[in-house]
């Protein structure tokens, strides 16, 4: 979906294709407090928190355009797509770079065209480009480190799961905090590592643009006793398997049902080991 087109005096339309963008961090020094031996993945990062990094992200995309370029030039996409002859002939250039809408950074590619673009034509168009994301251009990016305060990052143009142009009133909505339906995530096939799932479901909250409520489950996960009840908590922030059980279940205020878990645990520790009282 394209997110700005403009013509300006005769010139070329101008429309930019934006996308999430995402990445993983690897700190210099890891937290104390997390316990990351289980996962070989960084801290994960949406476009929220990738913003800091604009200036380094920005020279690096910058760089990877110069790779195959000549005369200093950006890549234009357009020189590889073997694609409609019509588009071809509309599109005078196609370039990666990143914008930034509000407090997020998103992955964009700005074309420019001699003429406007019908449905059929945009729609293969952004294939291509995704396909650029996911094989080509995308797929070299994201295997070079970007150094950065602290540690360093690999950023992401394309994902795995969910990959989308958005237009600006859908980030328009994302910015509001109004896409906070919640994420599914599958604990079936997952290795049962309480660190690898909630991993992966903080990964789903920030990407739902809900960093705050990431962080609360991650601090009640921490504070658990055992991993049935840390499965508990992941899903009342994401939708698995557990959650109608859950749901039916903690009819209780929040933090009243924990503190009753944790007496209930602690009650069968003392009777395992022998101590009636």
């Amino acid at each position: 979906m394209e997110a700005e087109k403009r013509e300006i005096d005769g010139e070329p339309i101008e429309m930019e294709l934006l996308s999430p963008l995402t990445g993983e961090f690897f700190p210099d020094e890891w937290e104390e407090d997390m316990d990351y031996s289980d996962t070989e993945e960084g801290e994960f990062f949406d476009g929220r928190e990738l913003l800091q990094y604009e200036e380094s992200i920005r020279d690096r995309v910058e760089e990877e355009n110069r790779l195959d370029s000549g005369a200093g030039d950006p890549c234009n996409l357009m020189v590889y797509y073997d694609g409609q002859d019509e588009v071809k002939r509309k599109v005078e250039s196609a370039v990666i770079s990143i914008k930034s809408r509000g407090d997020t950074l998103y992955g964009c590619t700005t074309l420019k065209l001699r003429e406007p673009l019908d449905k059929k034509e945009l729609s293969e168009l952004m294939d291509y480009v995704q396909g650029q994301y996911s094989d080509g251009w995308g797929e070299g990016f994201e295997q070079r480190e970007i150094p950065v305060d602290g540690g360093k990052l690999y950023v992401h143009f394309w994902q795995p799961e969910g990959f989308r142009f958005l237009s600006e009133a859908e980030i328009g909505k994302l910015a509001a905090g109004e896409n906070h339906k919640r994420p599914r995530m599958q604990l079936l096939g997952r290795d049962g590592s309480i660190f690898v799932i909630m991993a992966r479901a903080r990964q789903l909250l920030v990407q739902n643009g809900q960093p705050k409520e990431a962080k609360e489950m991650l601090d009640r996960v921490k504070n658990t006793r055992n991993y049935h009840q840390a499965l508990a908590i992941v899903s009342e922030y994401v939708e698995t398997e557990l959650s109608p059980q859950i749901r039916k279940e903690r009819s209780e205020p929040r933090e009243e049902k924990d503190e009753k878990n944790l007496k209930s645990e602690q009650k069968e520790q003392k009777k395992r080991s022998g101590d009636s009282r």
